[in-house]
């Protein structure tokens, strides 16, 4: 079934053009009317434009399928304006900031984005606002219609029965497989150790003996920035920094500007200001961890050990072990089992570490590892790990696939659901769409008494 209804307008710069390319100026017009609302030649035309730098493929119907999209947005829109569905301020602020990430990421620098945008960071936010705004109103009516959609056991069956035999999917061998993370506690002394050479770095930059950036590059144990001198692009909102890193980050205001050691989950910074807009900062940081002796090590082991006779005796399930024990920040969020590409709690072999597929071969479905010792990105830790289970190669089928199959019935059913919902609020609101795109076969159902060509 075709899908109209996934919102994913792209945000517009009106004014970008492909890199090596000057802007052209193309003459506007409405092709369509919502209510009070327009639909512009130029939306189209910069989506697919867009669309084509990112390197995404275009089908031949692109300004259709565009266009459709947009209508039912609108009229999501305006009937979230009219059910005053709240959408705050913070989350636009929040989306607009995340958007010109991606782009500042994309063109290398924030000079370069203004460079080819025509416009400052503030101009280019202020332009896409109401657009944004727009957005985030269709998408919380679009989830209003659908939140009381459910899916039973039966109906998952028809949906799986109504499905083509032939053309039903392969799955290579998928497994199950969670782990409950400790990490060793460094010690007071070393602790100290790792403190007082930060303040001997800043102290250097101070005396102008050496520069940040060389002293990030030499010493720094972050592995994504030491190569660019530990530079990073933050923001307030982003709740995705530690909090602690991002609260120092803020508290610089002058260019040049040192503070720390900080501590963070990763370890203690020293962290320089380069730029601050608003929002938004670059910086720079050195990360140093403190390191963990066999003493440490053992400590974390024999906690783990203690967390896994309690699973093994039946007292504490891995899952509720996981919630109370793991140091693993993302596992506290999404679960301790490993997730797939597709978000289910299935993953192919090659999604998995080295180590972890080592362990695999003296474990058998159902068993729990013995405390293991691992490291990754230089940081050690203690894990415990569930081989929950292994699926063989098979085609989508009930017994092994069931929770996928309900998945896919219940997107089914949300779909069927927003259709009707359409269907009924359309002929309530005036359309009108230009003689240009009457050639869209599927926007005729837009055309009725009420949505007229002009």
């Amino acid at each position: 079934m075709k899908k109209i209804f996934t919102l994913s307008l792209v945000f517009i710069v009106a004014t970008f053009a492909a890199q090596g390319q000057s802007a052209k100026v193309v003459a506007d017009k409405i092709l369509a009317i919502v209510g009070d609302r327009i639909i512009l030649y130029s939306d189209i035309q910069n989506t697919i434009s867009d669309a084509i730098r990112n390197g995404n493929q275009v089908p031949d119907n692109a300004q259709c399928v565009l266009m459709e999209q947009a209508l039912i947005s609108k009229v999501l829109m305006l009937q979230a304006e009219k059910d005053s569905l709240p959408v705050s301020d913070e989350e636009i602020e929040a989306d607009l900031d995340n958007r010109i990430r991606k782009y500042i990421n994309a063109y290398g620098t924030q000079e370069a984005l203004e460079e080819i945008a025509g416009k400052s960071i503030y101009q280019i936010k202020e332009d896409a606002r109401e657009t944004v705004r727009e957005q985030k109103l269709a998408e919380a009516m679009q989830r209003k219609i659908v939140e009381n959609v459910h899916i039973t056991p039966n109906e998952a069956k028809i949906f799986f029965e109504k499905l083509p035999k032939d053309s039903l999917p392969f799955f290579e061998s998928e497994l199950e497989i969670g782990q409950i993370v400790f990490y060793p506690k460094g010690n007071r002394d070393l602790e100290k150790f790792v403190m007082d050479e930060l303040l001997n770095y800043k102290k250097q930059v101070e005396m102008k003996l050496t520069t940040f950036e060389q002293l990030a590059q030499r010493f720094s144990e972050d592995p994504g920035s030491k190569d660019r001198g530990g530079e990073y692009q933050v923001n307030r909102n982003d709740k995705t920094w530690d909090p602690n890193f991002l609260a120092a980050c803020f508290r610089l205001k002058n260019i040049g500007d040192m503070i720390g050691p900080i501590k963070s989950k990763f370890g203690y910074h020293l962290i320089q200001l380069v730029q601050r807009i608003g929002d938004d900062a670059v910086v720079r940081h050195i990360l140093r961890t403190t390191p963990v002796t066999d003493v440490e090590v053992k400590a974390a082991m024999a906690k783990a050990d203690t967390v896994r006779s309690k699973i093994i005796a039946g007292s504490l399930s891995f899952a509720a072990a996981a919630t109370r024990y793991t140091e693993d920040d993302q596992a506290k969020f999404s679960g301790p089992y490993f997730l797939g590409r597709d978000g289910a709690p299935y993953v192919t072999i090659d999604l998995l570490d080295k180590d972890l597929v080592a362990m695999l071969d003296k474990l058998k479905p159902g068993e729990y590892s013995q405390p293991t010792v691992f490291e990754e990105n230089g940081k050690k830790g203690v894990r415990i790990v569930h081989y929950k289970s292994r699926s063989e190669p098979h085609r989508l089928n009930m017994k092994d696939d069931f929770s996928r199959i309900s998945t896919m019935a219940l997107e089914e059913k949300k779909q069927m659901t927003l259709e009707k919902w359409m269907k009924d609020k359309v002929p309530t609101y005036y359309i009108m769409i230009d003689d240009e795109i009457k050639t869209c076969t599927d926007l005729t159902k837009w055309i009725g008494e009420k949505q007229k060509a002009f």
